[in-house]
């Protein structure tokens, strides 16, 4: 059943098109003409979860458990380790309910090692036990923790009871031997929800802001009985979310993800305050249609593009980026 649901999800994640916007567009960053930088010396890496990266982004995966998963990961686990970025798990909890689906999983410690960066996945309602299990299949680094209630509202199977869930995410932090990351799937995290993860001892936030993947879109496109199409629309774009949840302290790990496709999207959301970010559904649908060079060709040009708008802008490093200044205007203004 839960096989049968993911392999459903990725099927209507492929023929999801509601438009969105995460509001990035909204940000205004100024060129600058005299730029006197080396662009192969432009230097994108940065550190995370102790490891050195080359780029401050982790691929989201958005699927776990069906057959089509074991090849999807694993295409993941060599883009990651080509470019030296992290690679985040879809979902375990299948995987923890069925042991014929683990190798779907842990395919991906076939080709990613101690030196990169590997993240567990479960929801954030998980027992200790079972983030614990997580965290031992796949050897990870760090255990991400998703909030999805939205998303679950809409499942027909999914969970109604959300009592308790700050506790329990606080027990995990406390007693789990790796770092917990707690991350939106695309509504994204309000000011207050980072104030209450911070106040438990969260340390890494990624705040998966509305504007991408739209798992409301994709669960209704799962029902017949109830339409939810006119909250297709439900979140806080992204943009808003990194911009208030900085504001919160400068004292944690920001991940800016929802709606990134550009160079220039991965360079607004460092700007904004972002310390990583993350991209799920661009790498997948390059992917899937287009097959594993695509995907690399994809990322290699997000990267340039990045890099492009460092030199743009007369940065040299990720240290500097994070102090441009930028000016917002239009809906993003309107709603700050």
């Amino acid at each position: 059943m839960e096989n049968e649901r993911k392999k459903e999800h990725l099927e209507n994640f492929l023929k999801s098109n509601f438009k969105s916007s995460n509001l990035l567009e909204n940000v205004y960053i100024e060129h600058f003409a005299l730029t006197d930088l080396n662009f192969d010396e432009i230097d994108t890496s940065v550190d995370f979860l102790g490891k050195k990266l080359s780029f401050p982004l982790l691929i989201n995966a958005i699927t776990g458990g069906a057959e089509s998963s074991y090849d999807i990961n694993e295409d993941l686990a060599r883009l990651c380790k080509h470019f030296n970025i992290a690679f985040e798990s879809g979902s375990q909890k299948v995987a923890l309910q069925d042991e014929e689906l683990v190798e779907s999983f842990t395919v991906i410690n076939d080709i990613l090692d101690n030196k990169d960066v590997i993240i567990s996945n479960l929801s954030a309602l998980s027992s200790l036990e079972d983030a614990k299990r997580a965290v031992e299949m796949l050897k990870s680094d760090a255990i991400s923790l998703h909030l999805n209630p939205a998303q679950e509202i809409v499942q027909f199977e999914g969970d109604r009871n959300f009592s308790g869930i700050l506790k329990n995410i606080e027990n995990i932090v406390k007693n789990l031997d790796v770092p917990v990351i707690i991350k939106e799937t695309g509504c994204g995290i309000s000011k207050k929800t980072c104030e209450k993860l911070l106040n438990i001892g969260v340390k890494y936030i990624d705040i998966s802001g509305f504007g991408g993947t739209n798992f409301i879109e994709i669960e209704n496109l799962r029902r017949t009985d109830l339409d939810f199409t006119n909250i297709y629309g439900w979140g806080i774009p992204t943009a808003k979310c990194i911009i208030d949840c900085r504001k919160v302290s400068n004292d944690f790990t920001l991940i800016g993800s929802g709606g990134l496709k550009t160079g220039e999207d991965v360079a607004k959301a460092i700007i904004l305050g972002s310390d990583m970010t993350a991209i799920a559904g661009e790498v997948l649908r390059f992917l899937i249609h287009g097959g594993y060079k695509v995907a690399e060709d994809y990322l290699k040009s997000l990267i340039y593009q990045t890099k492009m708008t460092m030199l743009l802008l007369g940065v040299k490093n990720i240290k500097e980026l994070k102090k441009v200044k930028y000016k917002t205007f239009g809906k993003l203004k309107d709603i700050l």
